[in-house]
């Protein structure tokens, strides 16, 4: 049986690499360039990068920016923020990416999910799905960028994006994000029981043993995480890292 991927996710707001904590009061971080190099270094199993902003700002992730990561990582990457059209997808692969991460305009368009998985397969199309908990303890669906919530139960959309031919899902815990607690394993496993494609859990860890924690507990197929591969100590000094080939396979044993 092949091991979980584990997944260095990286924030990009005006080009530079910031982290947040429940999606709000970003802190830059760095350049993401100087970021691959490092993640080639320690040989990370993929990387994402998602650009915050473009959703907002109704544009998509620069093509010049999938070039640079293009050029220089040795590693598959993703990327997401903004895509809405086939061109969009056409252009990002063409300079390197294996895969992209669609979010708002799986909503606003779902059959451009069919229409992309259609265009490039569903092992090229990955959907992320931001949620959090109402004050009853209710999941919701929220828009990135935007903070709007969408009217739709999440394991049932999460569903409907397996259906429409979407490789992939990333269930990301808005409510644990950057908190170091741990993922939100209940959700984790309410979607990744209800659908067949690997799920990635995203949101909250902080230390190794919350990535077997995600698998075992929450069932996810892999997972994804910013601040416990950038951040270091009490004070969180900027520090890159991430766990050797051995460790990895001892967290999962």
């Amino acid at each position: 049986m092949q091991r979980p991927r584990v997944i260095p996710l990286l924030l990009l707001r005006n080009l530079g690499l910031v982290k947040s904590v429940k999606f709000k009061n970003h802190r830059y971080i760095g350049d993401p360039i100087n970021a691959v190099k490092i993640f080639n270094d320690k040989k990370a199993d993929e990387l994402v990068f998602l650009d915050i902003n473009a959703a907002k700002e109704n544009r998509c992730i620069s093509v010049e920016f999938v070039h640079r990561v293009g050029d220089e990582a040795n590693m598959p990457f993703a990327v997401g923020g903004g895509i809405k059209t086939i061109e969009n997808i056409r252009d990002i692969l063409n300079y390197g990416a294996e895969k992209v991460i669609i979010n708002s305009a799986a909503h606003e368009d779902p059959d451009f999910i069919k229409r992309a998985a259609d265009s490039f397969g569903s092992s090229t199309i990955t959907v992320c799905i931001d949620i959090k908990k109402r004050i009853l303890g209710k999941e919701k669906i929220y828009l990135p960028g935007s903070g709007k919530e969408i009217h739709e139960d999440p394991v049932s959309f999460a569903q409907k994006m397996e259906e429409y031919g979407v490789g992939e899902i990333i269930i990301q815990s808005i409510d644990k994000d950057g908190t170091y607690e741990g993922y939100d394993l209940e959700l984790t496993k309410k979607i990744s029981v209800s659908v067949t494609i690997p799920v990635i859990a995203l949101g909250g860890a902080g230390q190794y043993s919350h990535f077997k924690d995600a698998v075992n507990i929450g069932r996810a197929s892999a997972v994804a995480a910013g601040s416990i591969f950038v951040f270091h100590g009490p004070r969180k000094a900027v520090l890159i890292s991430y766990p050797s080939k051995q460790e990895i396979k001892e967290i999962f044993e």
